[in-house]
């Protein structure tokens, strides 16, 4: 049975944590102020979608396809990005509180996190080259084996990236950011 194609819609302050999103393909949609807290949002496809406003905490996204999918002012608290679709994941995040989010393994080269709250991220693995994140709070965002070529750091703050466990080249800090980088070796910089 093959699933519905839905494009071109607009969904607004839906509740799917009671009744879930029928499973299928959707283009070009937005979805604003929905809930999908702790829901099911598995082996969907989003191709060129919009959530803004939306509460996606703790959802289910293992097999989804997110292809040039953004999120705006969004909840995504302890997400597993690294469960869903790796084959076309091109996602962007602005005003995102993404506390405890998981992108283990994922390539996210060129992806762009802008003003988001990636407290206790999990980045492990991963290939952040090219990636922006400005104003972004990595407070303990976990960054182990990361390939960080020419990320852009500059305007992100509480950043804690051990350079002997992580592959940067041309990766852009601030000075005031640069003191991260020294953490290890308990170094008092005046």
């Amino acid at each position: 049975m093959n699933a519905p194609f839905i494009a071109d819609r607009t969904f607004v302050n839906e509740d799917f944590t009671s009744s879930r999103l029928k499973k299928g393909d959707y283009e070009n949609c937005v979805f604003e102020g929905c809930l999908f807290k702790e829901g099911y949002l598995d082996n969907q496809n989003f191709m060129e979608c919009e959530f803004v406003n939306c509460d996606l905490t703790n959802s289910n996204i293992k097999h989804t396809i997110f292809k040039e999918t953004s999120f705006k002012g969004c909840k995504l608290t302890g997400l597993r990005f690294e469960e869903c679709n790796h084959l076309l994941l091109s996602i962007r995040f602005v005003d995102c509180n993404m506390t405890l989010t998981s992108f283990n393994g994922l390539a996210l080269k060129g992806t762009f996190f802008s003003n988001c709250i990636l407290q206790e991220s999990d980045f492990t693995d991963s290939d952040l080259s090219f990636a922006q994140l400005p104003y972004c709070n990595l407070k303990k965002a976990i960054f182990e084996n990361t390939v960080l070529h020419q990320t852009d750091f500059t305007e992100s703050i509480e950043i804690d990236i051990d350079p002997a466990l992580n592959q940067l080249k041309k990766t852009k800090f601030s000075k005031e950011n640069v003191i991260g980088l020294l953490k290890k070796y308990d170094i008092v910089v005046t």
